[in-house]
């Protein structure tokens, strides 16, 4: 197989960690391996979580793991300037457009823990105005689509998740939600290989629904490869404010970048030595 471009996009809510360098540099393993260009989105959308120190982060990590990258920002102010996802805005409300235009949505005032409890359901029943402040837009997934992912193996037949009916598409504050933008990075910046962790297997299905609703056939030419995730001690994924295991705090503690990979393969179960990224593929089921 041969690829064009995969992508790295971390989100700067927080001090990136050791499941985010796995995954960082599993990915650049995987566009050695197969050819690709490697390119930095970052997702920033958030912007009420993005702290500059955490933008800064996300380029020392890069450096930390020695992972170059092929395509994208350089340093904070080239992001700022030219890649930051505010400078796509149109694009993402064009893509909510066409869903409103398509009768596809509907407002809600739930939460969005109420939302994975059924209300959002009693919401498309009451037929809110979407033009009404305060209120998060929901994709109508009542419909059975059929979906197809490409995966390195083969095609599969997927279906949504139900924790993922009806997902929001426009947040409360009158944002993109995450589906909406990564679909739109993903098919803007010509991406034909995600890797991703496996506890993001069904946004990724979401994504497929939202790229059929959109008629963005190019998005199911995309071939995804989902990793096992790096856990903690207690078999629980690790988290940004898990501050022991944040790059950040390794690096101060005088770590260096082979300490770090030799760590990475011992966490993923590596049968053979990791002294770099390169090294992290040799144990997985790739083609």
């Amino acid at each position: 197989m041969n690829f064009t471009r995969t992508r790295i996009a971390p989100t700067p809510s927080g001090f990136l960690h050791l499941g985010n360098a796995y995954a960082f540099a599993l990915t650049a393993a995987i566009a050695q391996r197969y050819g690709a260009k490697l390119l930095l989105r970052i997702d920033d959308m958030d912007r009420d979580r993005v702290q500059p120190e955490y933008v800064s982060d996300i380029f020392a990590s890069l450096n930390f793991l020695q992972i170059h990258i092929d395509e994208g920002p350089g340093n904070v102010a080239d992001f700022e300037r030219s890649f930051s996802q505010r400078l796509r805005m149109p694009l993402y409300e064009k893509a909510i457009a066409e869903l409103i235009a398509k009768g596809l949505v509907y407002a809600c005032r739930c939460s969005r823990s109420q939302g994975a409890n059924g209300c959002a359901q009693r919401c498309r029943e009451r037929a809110y105005a979407l033009q009404d402040a305060g209120l998060s837009l929901r994709l109508n997934t009542s419909d059975r689509l059929s979906l197809t992912m490409k995966s390195p193996f083969a095609a599969l037949h997927v279906e949504l998740a139900e924790e993922m009916r009806d997902f929001v598409v426009r947040r409360k504050d009158g944002l993109p939600s995450y589906q909406i933008c990564s679909l739109i990075d993903d098919l803007y910046f010509g991406v034909d290989l995600i890797v991703r962790g496996k506890d993001l297997w069904p946004s990724t299905v979401a994504q497929l629904y939202l790229a059929a609703c959109l008629n963005l056939t190019a998005f199911s030419e995309i071939t995804f490869y989902h990793h096992d995730l790096i856990l903690n001690a207690d078999g629980a994924k690790l988290s940004k404010s898990a501050g022991d295991t944040s790059l950040q705090f390794l690096h101060r503690q005088g770590l260096s970048s082979a300490a770090l990979y030799k760590l990475l393969g011992q966490l993923a179960g590596n049968r053979t030595a990791v002294n770099s990224f390169a090294d992290l593929i040799d144990a997985r089921e790739l083609p």
